[in-house]
């Protein structure tokens, strides 16, 4: 693609930049803490208010119509600027684009406002015991009544559960047909009768997940998202997004890599220069596939099995960078400090999203054409 950015393109980017340098907060506490959440949502609003916070969307949906370049370069600005993270994440970067896939227009009009303004803030509700990636053995499960659904079962490790609005998920509608099928993809609100809450404890001891406990709680059926037992085809697009290219744009390990290079310069320790060589090397590097899979999404195609390979790379890219940073800090590392909670948010890269060792037996079978 061409790397020139048109007069347009670079006026989108400087508003954005003049625009965050003169708003973005100092030091917001964690999303992860009831008074983090509540700052963390109210950003959102700021955000919201300048029409930044979904500059990708239409602008009936307060979006800017920006095209996939324009946000790659939004999300660089983003972090450049050391903005906060994103509370609104799931709802924005992975249910919405799965709405304007599949979704009516009524959801579209009805949830998109809400979810651009954090009115709602939306969890993630994939993982069941025993079917964490291996999402096709979910239980849980929906049974028709009048008007919509009841739902039932357990969800767990459920991103922002514990102070979130709504949560998204699949549940098994049709339990004769195979494991991929009679799965549909359910909305559903976690302060309806019948839903318990129970907070999970992070390895920082905040509760940034929560176990979901539903017990015959009833959905409209305006809440089901695509046709009845098409669920999995319609998770799996939410699946690719997640993987591929909204969840972890190249903006955050650019900024990463660029305070690692700072750290190294101050640090003076040249024995981990190859290492800090090849963290910055990584970044850009990612930075130059995503712009090539903006070319290709742009021109037509999609996200496939290939957003796979995407997601082993910038997982291990995560890891590589902070536990460079925190063996250059030395024991300093030991001490509470962006490196540390960073390197601890690391860790479960390999993890969500599909466990690594999952998407390799993707890379293997889908794109290599490997025997299972």
């Amino acid at each position: 693609m061409d790397l020139d950015l048109s007069p347009a393109v670079t006026a989108f980017r400087d508003e954005v930049r003049a625009w965050l340098a003169a708003h973005v907060p100092e030091g917001l506490p964690s999303m992860d803490t009831a008074s983090g959440f509540a700052a963390h949502r109210e950003w959102e609003r700021t955000l919201a208010d300048a029409r930044l916070a979904v500059v990708s969307w239409p602008a009936e949906y307060t979006g800017r119509d920006a095209s996939l370049l324009e946000w790659v370069l939004f999300e660089e600005e983003y972090y450049a600027a050391g903005a906060p993270g994103r509370v609104s994440q799931n709802g924005i970067f992975l249910l919405a684009p799965t709405l304007f896939a599949h979704g009516t227009q009524e959801q579209r009009d009805r949830l998109l406002p809400r979810m651009a303004r954090a009115d709602d803030v939306w969890a993630q509700a994939w993982s069941e015991p025993e079917a964490g990636s291996d999402l096709a053995a979910l239980r849980s499960r929906a049974v028709r009544t009048d008007g919509g659904w009841l739902l039932s079962g357990q969800k767990t490790w459920s991103s922002r559960a514990s102070f979130a609005d709504r949560g998204f998920g699949l549940f098994r509608t049709n339990p004769e047909a195979a494991r991929h099928k009679g799965l549909t993809y359910f909305l559903f609100d976690l302060r309806a009768e019948g839903v318990t809450v129970r907070p999970i404890d992070q390895l920082d001891g905040e509760p940034g997940f929560a176990e979901i406990f539903l017990d015959n709680v009833f959905v409209p059926d305006c809440d089901v998202l695509g046709a009845v037992d098409d669920g999995w085809r319609v998770a799996m697009s939410t699946a690719s997004n997640e993987r591929g290219l909204s969840l972890r744009s190249p903006g955050r390990f650019l900024a990463a890599a660029d305070r690692l290079v700072d750290l190294w310069v101050s640090r003076g320790d040249l024995s981990s220069r190859d290492r800090v060589v090849d963290a910055w090397i990584g970044a850009q590097a990612y930075r130059l596939h995503t712009f090539g899979t903006v070319s290709r999404l742009a021109e037509g195609g999609e996200l496939g099995a290939e957003s796979s390979v995407t997601k082993l790379f910038w997982s291990e890219l995560d890891v590589a960078l902070h536990e460079t940073a925190l063996d250059l800090l030395g024991a300093d590392g030991e001490l509470a400090g962006p490196w540390q909670d960073g390197y601890l948010f690391s860790l479960a890269g390999p993890i969500y999203a599909g466990t690594n060792e999952i998407q390799r037996n993707v890379v293997a079978e889908r794109l290599l054409g490997l025997p299972r």
